[in-house]
């Protein structure tokens, strides 16, 4: 009898499943094909947890999931950022992502003419840039725009990195302007600024912060309180007349038989000065002011005439209810012989005093004609007359259009960068024979005064009986470069500060201005900061050279002189009519003794200086009992009023 074949079964199994197992399973499963039944499944067997295609499924998911995440998020790497919240960088750092081909010349050659303007904002990402420019008028101006948007752009990746070690600075908002011209000096000048936000744009009054530096002599946030303004107390010009002043207006405007006729000599400053005593002497004396007459200077040999250094009409409109101003005189006039006087001897003459001596014989000459007015009005006039005085040199007196837009020129190129000071520096050799004084810059220099004082005798105005060393203690003598740069620092002023110079050529050259250049490397003056060829046509014109020094010093947000002088006071009066804009007065009689004292310590230095200084900075000066104060320098109370005189009173 045969065997009986065993019967093989047969089970059925998806090829993805085979592939999955190991062979020493697949082994089993041959070998035990009774398999006990198990729950049917609900879910595709290549789910079980053991499953590599699970796994890689899982893993892509994630992957997906991650990089979805990134593209929404962007700026996924995060560094923790200063404790500000806008993002700078020190111009240091940010200098070398800059190209060198960015240069001073090769920029404004690109954009100059094609900058309309540029707004950069340090905000907290970091540089973002907008920029308009005017493609048609400048060669390759695409190709600029293009290359400094993007070396810009790149700054604004960096940025980031840079921001968490620079937690000592605040949120800078700039915007340039001026069609270019305010990016010169690209490449040097800002190595020591600082500040990655003075790309050579202009800032603001309004928006321009620092975040202050405290020194170490007690806490005294010199650089803060160094910019800061004066209180004005609220008070601003206020010329109002009186009645009877305005009664006899009509009667002298209508006046055609008397005629003055004025020759002011001198500096500009001088000439200003003698302009206004002319316009009072005319109102004394109820006369027409023929336009002034400029005195050629034999020292400089400028012929500039009164048109070409100011404003004319500006002069006869603002005037036009106090005195009427003509260019010349009447023809029949033009033969007529005027009676000439020379006010040198005189001195503090008052308006009696002149209409005693020219009165009777204007009325039956005609036309007088005065020299020597220099300082010779007093200074102790009615209050009208006074008024009259503020008026033409504060409102009347205008630079030429020319000058004043060359001027307002410069001075933003200064302001582009933020705050400036402007110092009037007197230093020039004539100015240390004059005085009786040394410059102290060597024996050689000190030796070379001596013998020239000797030789011109007649030049010396201080009092000769005084010994130089008398002269210095006494306040009499210009500080030099080393003096000045000593006040400023003890005042606070910060090493990155912006100063323009004004004033003749010093003795020694740049070598008598080092210790300035040292200390504060932002050092201009108007040479620096002109374009070439712009003072090209003012080259040998020196009271137009002045003018503009006086217009830059007057924009200023700080102004010192280093020795008073015509152009100082002329200049704190007018800061002064302006709302008590920053002046800072050196009280050298009381700060040289400590000069001169070594030992002492530099904190204990700065703050006897602060305190020598407090109230000489350009705050309202309320003394009246003082006389012979003039009016253009101290314009309150005459000139100026406020609404709180009761909480003001006058000491």
């Amino acid at each position: 009898m045969s065997r009986p074949k065993k019967k093989l079964s047969y089970i059925s199994v998806p090829s993805q499943t085979v592939n999955s197992l190991s062979p020493s399973s697949l082994q089993s499963l041959l070998i035990s094909p009774k398999k006990p039944k198990s729950p049917s499944r609900t879910f595709p067997g290549w789910l079980c947890l053991t499953s590599p295609r699970l796994w890689f499924l899982a893993l892509s998911l994630v992957s997906l999931f991650g990089m979805l995440r990134l593209g929404y998020n962007l700026d996924p790497l995060v560094i923790p950022v200063s404790s500000y919240p806008c993002a700078t960088a020190t111009w240091s750092k940010v200098q070398g992502l800059v190209p060198r081909e960015f240069s001073k010349r090769k920029l404004s050659a690109g954009l100059q003419g094609g900058v309309d303007s540029q707004k950069l904002t340090l905000d907290s990402h970091g540089f973002s840039v907008t920029q308009k420019l005017i493609g048609s008028n400048v060669p390759d101006g695409d190709h600029v725009k293009g290359r400094l948007e993007g070396q810009l752009h790149g700054i604004h990746g960096q940025s980031q990195a840079l921001a968490s070690h620079e937690s000592s600075m605040a949120h800078l908002s700039i915007e340039a302007k001026d069609r270019g011209t305010n990016l010169w000096k690209w490449d040097q000048e800002q190595a020591s600024s600082g500040i990655a936000g003075q790309l050579h744009a202009k800032v603001s009054p309004e928006s321009w912060t620092l975040q202050k530096q405290s020194s170490n002599d007690g806490g005294f946030d010199s650089e803060g309180e160094f910019w800061k303004q004066p209180d004005g107390m609220g008070y601003r010009g206020c010329l109002e007349f009186s009645k009877e002043y305005r009664r006899h207006t009509e009667t002298i405007l209508k006046d055609r038989r008397k005629y003055l006729l004025v020759v002011a000599s001198g500096g500009l400053n001088q000439q200003r000065n003698q302009i206004v005593d002319a316009v009072v002497i005319a109102r004394i004396l109820g006369a027409a002011l023929v336009v002034p007459i400029l005195q050629v200077n034999l020292i400089w040999g400028d012929e500039s005439e009164f048109s070409d250094i100011f404003d004319l009409d500006q002069f006869k409109r603002v005037l036009a209810d106090d005195v009427r101003v003509v260019s010349s005189l009447p023809s029949k006039h033009l033969r007529t012989r005027p009676l000439v006087d020379n006010l040198t001897p005189a001195a503090h003459i008052s308006p009696d005093w002149i209409r005693a001596r020219y009165l009777k014989k204007l009325e039956r000459v005609g036309v007088l004609l005065l020299r020597g007015l220099d300082s010779r009005l007093s200074k102790d006039l009615p209050s009208d007359l006074q008024k009259l005085r503020c008026k033409a040199a504060f409102q009347a007196l205008r630079f030429a259009p020319g000058i004043q837009e060359l001027g307002n020129r410069l001075a933003e190129r200064m302001r582009s960068k933020g705050p400036y000071l402007a110092l009037h520096l007197r230093m020039e050799k004539d100015v240390w024979v004059r005085t009786g004084c040394l410059p102290g810059l060597s024996s050689k220099y000190d030796e070379l005064i001596n013998i020239e004082r000797q030789r011109h005798p007649e030049l010396l105005t201080a009092k000769s009986n005084m010994t130089y060393h008398e002269r210095k203690l006494a306040g009499l003598c210009p500080l030099n470069a080393a003096e000045v740069t000593r006040l400023l620092k003890a005042l606070g002023a910060p090493k990155n500060a912006r100063i323009y110079w004004a004033g003749g050529q010093p003795l020694g050259g740049k070598e008598a201005l080092l210790p300035l250049i040292r200390e504060f490397p932002n050092f201009y003056n108007k040479e620096d900061i002109a374009l070439p060829g712009e003072l090209k046509p003012f080259a040998h014109r020196a009271s137009v050279m002045a003018a503009i020094d006086y217009i830059i010093c007057e924009k200023s947000d700080i102004f010192m002189p280093s020795h008073g002088g015509n152009m100082g006071h002329a200049l704190q009066g007018q800061r002064a009519y302006a709302g008590h804009k920053k002046y800072i007065t050196p009280n050298k009689r009381q700060m040289l003794p400590y000069f001169l004292n070594a030992p002492i310590p530099e904190s204990e230095f700065n703050r006897i200086m602060r305190d020598v200084h407090r109230d000489s900075l350009g705050q309202p000066d309320l003394k009246i009992g003082k006389l012979r104060r003039d009016v253009t320098k101290f314009p309150i109370p005459e000139c100026m009023c406020n609404s709180s005189n009761a909480a003001h009173s006058f000491s």
